[in-house]
């Protein structure tokens, strides 16, 4: 039995990890290439009132649109978050969702506008959902 231990704990890891490797890189289909789906979640209450949503479109015309010219999508959400304190604390929020090929430049260009906006509306984060995705376009 003392000898099985060992054996199970490296199948289980095997599994495991043969799990995440398959969640990075997904099968794409014929007419399909690999891409990354990126989610980001912005708050909009600011220490002096809130983004406004001429500012939200200034933002995204002068700042996200140059890095991602090839397309994005946005909306407005209501969204919650828990503070450090245990309080559920509520606000406007936009979420901008950016479909690209992983490469250095992209993740640059995404750190710039992480940045930029935290900068400029004093915010203290911003969350970033990256997911594996497949991409196609059909005609």
């Amino acid at each position: 039995m003392r000898r099985l231990i060992p054996i199970v704990l490296l199948l289980s890891a095997l599994i495991q990890t043969a799990g995440c490797l398959s969640a990075r890189t997904p099968a794409c289909l014929p007419g399909e290439h690999p891409a990354v789906l990126e989610s980001l979640y912005f708050g909009t209450a600011k220490p002096r009132g809130v983004v406004s949503p001429e500012e939200w479109a200034a933002f995204v015309k002068d700042i996200v649109t140059p890095a991602f010219p090839e397309g994005l999508t946005s909306w407005q959400a209501s969204g919650q978050w828990q503070k450090s304190t245990g309080a559920i604390d509520y606000e406007i929020s936009h979420i901008l969702q950016l479909t690209h090929e992983q490469d250095m430049a992209k993740e640059a260009a995404i750190q710039h506008i992480m940045v930029t906006y935290k900068h400029t509306f004093q915010q203290d984060a911003i969350m970033r959902v990256r997911s594996p995705a497949c991409l196609s376009f059909q005609g």
